[in-house]
């Protein structure tokens, strides 16, 4: 097992976006004077920022400098089987839309699919080369799936249990 940490700077819109973002919150909790919770939501919503832009912000023509990364690796993999996690579900659907328009093929799985429907994905995943790349949310893939046949696991996004990562990973 071979891990690497690839840390990405965001582009000059998509940093500028963040930064705004920031000001933003911070005058609400200055003056508003917010709860934990609240907060907690607004840091959430700065992580999903920093994954795919378009899904905070309206009208956001820039690219998601994660997303791009992410292409990178799978042009750069093409012969290997990739698992792509995120916690998110609306980022694994933005990552579905993008590998759409590269013509890249892929599985998804979430919390929604069914048991039956898993054991098909995964079955189908590991013995025949249809789909490449399989997009799984971090809680529905975590625990119980036997997708051996990959050689490449992207955690989109940093979960913060690590162990719930490497239990995913392996």
């Amino acid at each position: 097992k071979i891990e690497q940490k690839i840390f990405i700077e965001l582009t000059q819109e998509h940093r500028k976006v963040y930064n705004a973002y920031i000001k933003v919150i911070k005058n609400k909790i200055e003056e508003l004077n917010l709860d934990k919770i609240t907060v907690f939501s607004y840091l959430t919503k700065l992580r999903q920022l920093c994954l795919v832009p378009n899904l905070m912000v309206k009208n956001y023509n820039g690219k998601s400098t994660k997303l791009l990364v992410t292409l990178n690796i799978l042009e750069q993999s093409k012969d290997k089987k990739v698992l792509i996690f995120s916690q998110f579900t609306k980022v694994l659907k933005e990552i579905g839309s993008e590998l759409e328009k590269n013509n890249i093929s892929y599985s998804y799985l979430d919390g929604s699919t069914k048991a039956q429907d898993r054991l098909k994905l995964v079955e189908e995943f590991n013995t025949t080369d249809k789909n490449k790349v399989f997009l799984i949310s971090l809680k529905a893939g975590g625990t119980g799936l036997n997708l051996t046949s990959a050689s490449i696991v992207i955690h989109f996004d940093p979960w913060w249990n690590p162990a719930v990562e490497d239990q995913a990973s392996d």
